[in-house]
């Protein structure tokens, strides 16, 4: 057996009637208490990004295609149905794994009391449905079919709330048309109402049928307002978006969901820097508790240092021996810290039981998000940089003289 693994390994099983016992368990706690705060903020921050990224996404999509625009405009010059990358059987490039029409046109919704300015987002048959299907809180999404037109539409509960509107009424939407001189009216029927906390989108955004908005523009059957793209992997969608862009063609403009929406994915950043300052105040509450432990336990062994090096122990071999100890220490920390982090974040992914105001996070529950490569680089960089910080103190035993720690022993 290792000798100062040996030696270690004594101090460990004899240090429970030691008076350092209560400053060991302090470590301890220190170091889980430091490890659980890291684990949940790093699980909290990463799905509070998630959902609110997931959420600005469901209303688009990763990459949007259209025609190119002198000015921002809700609606969008037409084009072509009838593009490679669409019409194709096979994916567009690898990482991508869907691709849908749409059309925007700006309308004005007006009941007996109340005028509210939208936008109508038509859809057609290839629409993914998938993201409004888990925000239904009452009624149903509808199906497009090419052959025919739906006048069913889909609202957001705050929307219908202002309007005092429910599932299965109809709704009178006016649009502006550039060669008429009054505004053209459409009857529809709300076939289901959402909710996704997203206020900015909730309150201006109407699902319906892309046939409409052909009609009132005047547009062809194949043409619409452009094309979204979903990706596999949004970390990717940089890259993606750069290759979309080189194959689309000279008269088509494409653009991430980051640069149509900078300033909620600049926010959505700025999230990342709190949970570094709190990555860093654990480390070194953890690391300068374990530092007074380390040298608690040092100046406790003198008398053990003195009979060491009397009896030809270098000062290098005593050092590993005390720091086998703080690792052990640290290591218990990782274990109950490890423990109290996921049987928090199961806690509350099962339960939902820490609530959150919807109209100021834009979520109504803690979200948590625990991904095994974000808990293991905490775990290792925790337990790298405490035992790093506990090399320094450990030189302090260079200066034990053998005689007097043996003399005042």
């Amino acid at each position: 057996m290792n000798f100062e693994f040996f030696i270690a390994s004594r101090i460990v099983s004899k240090s429970r009637t030691n008076f350092s016992r209560p400053i060991v368990r302090l470590s301890v706690i220190s170091v889980a208490l430091g490890l659980s705060v890291m684990i949940i903020s790093v699980a909290i921050v990463t799905g509070f990004q998630k959902q609110i990224r997931d959420k600005v996404i469901g209303f688009g999509s990763h990459i949007t295609i259209t025609g190119f625009q002198v000015s921002s405009s809700y609606e969008p010059a037409p084009v072509s149905m009838n593009q490679p990358f669409y019409s194709s059987s096979k994916p567009m490039m690898p990482g991508i794994h869907h691709i849908q029409v749409f059309a925007t046109k700006a309308g004005i919704i007006k009941t007996d009391d109340q005028i509210e300015g939208v936008i109508l987002k038509g859809v057609g048959s290839d629409y993914d449905w998938s993201f409004f299907n888990e925000k239904i809180i009452e009624g149903n999404t509808f199906k497009v079919q090419d052959s025919s037109t739906t006048h069913d539409v889909i609202i957001s509960k705050s929307l219908a709330s202002r309007l005092k509107l429910k599932a299965g009424d109809p709704l009178r939407m006016y649009f502006i048309i550039s060669d008429e001189m009054q505004p053209r009216g459409r009857k529809f029927n709300i076939s289901g109402i959402f909710e996704t906390g997203l206020e900015e989108f909730d309150r201006l955004y109407v699902i319906g049928d892309i046939h409409h908005i052909r009609n009132l523009n005047k547009w062809k059957d194949d043409e619409v307002g452009g094309f979204e793209v979903m990706v596999d992997d949004f970390d990717r969608i940089d890259e993606i978006g750069q290759q979309i862009y080189s194959v689309i063609g000279y008269d088509l403009d494409s653009k991430t969901i980051k640069q149509l929406q900078p300033q909620i994915f600049e926010w959505l950043s700025l999230q990342d820097m709190n949970v570094i300052v709190i990555i860093v105040v654990m480390l070194l509450v953890s690391g300068i508790t374990m530092i007074s432990t380390l040298l608690i336990l040092i100046l406790e062994k003198t008398n053990m240092i003195g009979i060491l090096k009397a009896f030809g122990s270098q000062n290098r071999s005593i050092r590993k021996i005390f720091l086998y100890n703080a690792v052990y220490i640290v290591g218990r920390g990782l274990l109950w810290g490890n423990i109290i982090a996921l049987a928090l974040c199961y806690l509350q992914l099962r339960t939902g039981v820490i609530k959150l105001n919807q109209e100021s996070y834009y979520i109504s529950v803690v979200p948590v998000n625990v991904q095994l490569l974000h808990f293991l680089i905490i775990n290792a960089g925790t337990l790298l940089i405490c035992t790093l910080m506990l090399i320094i103190p450990t030189y302090i035993v260079t200066k034990i003289s053998p005689v007097k720690a043996i003399r005042l022993s």
